[in-house]
């Protein structure tokens, strides 16, 4: 199964196994048919608004995966059995945590949508759930600076981060949790490596970006200041 270099990527960062993982705005659902190939979950969410999609999805899903079909038999707890998979046509915003046990471990895969609209899910989920552990892998296709700077605010920490270059395009992977003491950091922290050529060109057109924008800024001018401030303190310790 041939999957993109960014959901690849995303794929190795769960190195974990989890009673739940949702995959969010699956569009194809080949990331989680990847996660549901390896065993990754006890239950591997396929989440989409877009009907048409999933059912699209449910029916490969019962073509491939025939066998791991969501029941309710009991296994021996004793070791990992094969994911079984549910689909779900909903808001990502109102995912049903609730529906399941307090102690259950839950990852929540969001990619592919931008920052300001990733702002609006955590919040409602992490409102949904408010005392619940949680983990998110997040890959916004822009705006990661806002949510960065967002993210920060919430009981939200740093597990990992990576920078991802696909199709002349850059990507920001992060990996959080409810239970990390790791602070996310603005502009990232440990996806950095300025000795390669790729960060530095990402660091470079990224400083652009917002200079373009300063020029044409009316009231966020003192923030776009500080967040090319920001981008060029990391800019100092390339050699």
């Amino acid at each position: 199964m041939k999957i993109s270099q960014r959901l690849s990527q995303i794929d190795k960062m769960v190195n974990s196994h989890y009673d739940h993982i949702w995959d969010c705005c699956c569009d194809h659902g080949l990331l989680g048919a990847r996660l549901l190939q390896r065993g990754a979950a006890g239950t591997i969410h396929f989440v989409d608004v877009v009907e048409e999609l999933m059912v699209e999805v449910e029916k490969k899903l019962s073509r491939f995966f025939p066998s791991h079909q969501f029941n309710e038999s009991t296994e021996p707890a004793d070791e990992i059995q094969p994911s079984h998979w549910q689909v779900h046509c909903i808001d990502v915003a109102h995912l049903p945590l609730c529906d399941y046990e307090d102690g259950e471990s839950h990852l929540i895969i969001i990619a592919g949508v931008g920052g300001e609209l990733l702002i609006e899910l955590i919040d409602a989920i992490m409102a949904n759930s408010p005392n619940r552990h949680l983990e998110f892998i997040l890959c916004p296709v822009h705006h990661n600076y806002k949510l960065r700077q967002h993210l920060a605010k919430m009981k939200l920490g740093l597990l990992d981060e990576c920078l991802i270059q696909e199709n002349r395009r850059f990507y920001e992977v992060m990996h959080l949790s409810t239970a990390s003491e790791h602070p996310i950091v603005n502009v990232g922290s440990i996806m950095w490596n300025l000795s390669q050529d790729a960060d530095k060109q990402y660091l470079h057109k990224t400083i652009l970006h917002y200079q373009r924008m300063q020029k044409n800024a009316g009231t966020d001018t003192e923030m776009l200041r500080q967040i090319v401030d920001d981008y060029r303190d990391l800019e100092k310790q390339i050699k």
